[in-house]
């Protein structure tokens, strides 16, 4: 088995031990993105609709750093500070995914790295 780091400066860089993702054959693993803005590691300003927009973006930059796309997400988990979110999380994870959609948990949790609302990794299968 073959282990590749993925890294791209489009995407909030790493605040830990952790890599943005790992790419093993035609599987990728997702690290969890909150809504940071990769150029300033802040949170984007705005409601959790930015957030959840922000956070969508962060993932795309990772998928494209490791030659896929959205689309390849076969599993996506959300952890939320606020399940009553959940409904705007569908609202705009629709704007970046056609069917058939990847699987997927929503979780509440209490709290997330820097205060942020929302947070989702994933699982990415390349063709």
């Amino acid at each position: 088995m073959t282990k590749e780091i993925i890294s791209t400066p489009n995407a909030p860089q790493a605040i830990g031990t952790y890599s943005q993702a790992v790419k093993t054959d035609n599987t990728v693993y997702l690290s969890g993105q909150i809504p940071l803005i990769p150029e300033t590691m802040i949170l984007v300003e705005g409601d959790i609709n930015a957030q959840i927009h922000q956070v969508f973006k962060n993932l795309t930059a990772v998928c494209e750093a490791a030659d896929g796309n959205l689309q390849d997400i076969v599993k996506l988990n959300i952890f939320l500070t606020d399940l009553s979110h959940f409904p705007v999380v569908n609202e705009v994870m629709a704007q970046y995914f056609n069917q058939p959609y990847p699987a997927r948990a929503a979780i509440g949790v209490s709290q997330l790295p820097k205060d942020a609302q929302v947070e989702m990794d994933g699982v990415m299968v390349l063709s």
